[in-house]
């Protein structure tokens, strides 16, 4: 692996790097000799959570790091977020003191991230060396796949289409040894005609690729990520305010290809399938209007309440096609509501299901990752919130009163998922507005770590 996590094969003489609890911190000097003793009494060091402090030898060259823990051990990934941002340039080894070297290891690449794809930005100044090849194997999905995940939300509209998003979908799955297909044109309105509605008054074509890889006779496993590459919201235009984070709005299909990355780098025992459908929400003379009536892939009418409610008919049809073969387990990444981050905010995003111990499996795995999700409900008496009078659907809520956002757009997806094992929703944000811990600022990877280590148990 390179970049911020190195092999001790490498041979770079790191520095050992110590963890030092604020209550030991009198003890371990009366054992570190009378150098080093007068050399923290002089700097002031009090082993404060993340504060570090160079040892010099004799010679003066740094012989020893001290970092702080405070005054108790802080969560894996959170040390080694602290150890990146407050460690000297340089090659350094994790020594005494330090519990859960994966954990702190992946906090240290994580936030070690940046997006140097436009701008000179300084690259992380210090590397860790990790003595242990298997933590190294055990990381190196996890690192890819978020940070495949975090480039491509960063990647503005500009160069990011939806003709780029699927090349970067078949990319990845060439690099893996699968295969992908992209329908556009007569055959996408054909038979996918929310789709082609969605991506019709941009003059970027919108497609829908579809990627498989591993095993047929393997667990079949589907993921369908929103690709709305922008979203200006048609013709119910958003303010301009609204459409400042609006490159975002691909964060779906970004985390999809990162989970997808994970799985196929670790070599998950899986038949994976990949479904995004890639548009961009413009204004033109072909923009779809508030009161047209569609046909969907699965037959279902839906009535266009609001152009900006984009992103559940793009899936829609997505998912359909998904469900049309009975996978095992969908799984659906979107940023689909303005409602989810409302009640929950950037960090912890919702997640639907009604299959009771897959929603269990996901909390326990969130929890033990540290990928913070929250379980919200398919509360079907709000199914009534998106009837129409003139079709099968509405895309909004026509209750008048805005209620449940975000749980009447999962209900809405439900209608298209009906054969297959397991369908789990995550509405996230997809970006990080303040940099903290581990999180840098901008485009980031949300549940996929927890469901990867979902994955890796259930079918691994």
């Amino acid at each position: 692996m390179h970049g911020p996590l190195i092999s001790a094969s490498e041979k770079v003489n790191p520095t050992p790097v110590v963890a030092i609890l604020a209550s030991e911190l009198e003890v371990y000097l009366n054992t570190a000799g009378a150098l080093a003793k007068a050399w923290v009494s002089a700097q002031g060091f009090e082993a404060s959570f993340g504060e570090t402090l160079s040892i010099p030898s004799a010679s003066g060259e740094i012989e020893t790091v001290l970092f702080g823990c405070g005054h108790k051990q802080s969560e894996a990934l959170e040390t080694g977020a602290a150890l990146s941002k407050s460690l000297p340039a340089g090659a350094f080894e994790l020594s005494t003191g330090f519990d859960e070297i994966a954990g702190i290891a992946l906090g240290f690449a994580l936030a070690s991230y940046r997006f140097d794809a436009y701008k000179d930005v300084a690259a992380a100044k210090s590397q860790l060396v990790i003595a242990d090849e298997s933590i190294l194997e055990e990381l190196a999905p996890i690192v890819a796949g978020t940070r495949l995940a975090k480039d491509l939300i960063n990647t503005p509209a500009n160069d990011m289409g939806p003709e780029e998003l699927t090349a970067a979908a078949t990319q990845l799955f060439d690099e893996h040894g699968g295969t992908s297909k992209v329908i556009i044109g007569s055959r996408l309105e054909t038979e996918f005609p929310l789709v082609h509605a969605v991506g019709n008054g941009s003059d970027r074509a919108p497609r829908l690729v579809d990627a498989i890889w591993g095993k047929d006779t393997d667990t079949k496993i589907t993921l369908v990520g929103k690709g709305v590459i922008f979203d200006s919201g048609g013709l119910d235009v958003k303010p301009a305010a609204g459409m400042i984070l609006m490159k975002k709005d691909m964060g779906g299909a970004a985390n999809v290809l990162g989970l997808a990355a994970m799985i196929m780098k670790a070599k998950l025992p899986v038949r994976l399938r990949v479904i995004i459908p890639a548009v961009e929400n413009a204004i033109s003379g072909r923009s779809f209007r508030p009161s047209d009536i569609f046909k969907s892939r699965k037959g279902l009418t839906v009535e266009i309440g609001n152009t900006d409610a984009e992103g559940r008919l793009v899936l829609a049809d997505a998912l359909a096609l998904a469900d049309e073969e009975s996978p095992e387990l969908i799984i659906d990444m979107a940023t689909l509501t303005g409602a989810a981050r409302v009640a929950l905010g950037p960090d912890l995003p919702p997640y639907y299901t009604d299959d009771e111990e897959l929603a269990e499996t996901i909390a326990v795995h969130s929890e033990a990752v540290n990928d913070p999700l929250w379980r919200l409900p398919l509360w079907k008496p709000y199914k009534k919130y998106i009837t129409s009078k003139t079709a099968d659907l509405a895309n909004i809520n026509t209750s008048g009163a805005g209620f449940a956002g975000s749980i009447t757009a999962a209900l809405f997806l439900q209608r298209f998922v009906e054969n297959a094992g397991s369908w789990a929703h995550f509405d996230i944000y997809g970006w990080t507005p303040i940099e903290k811990d581990f999180r840098t600022h901008g485009g980031e990877a949300q549940a996929i770590r927890a469901l990867f280590d979902t994955l890796k148990t259930r079918f691994g």
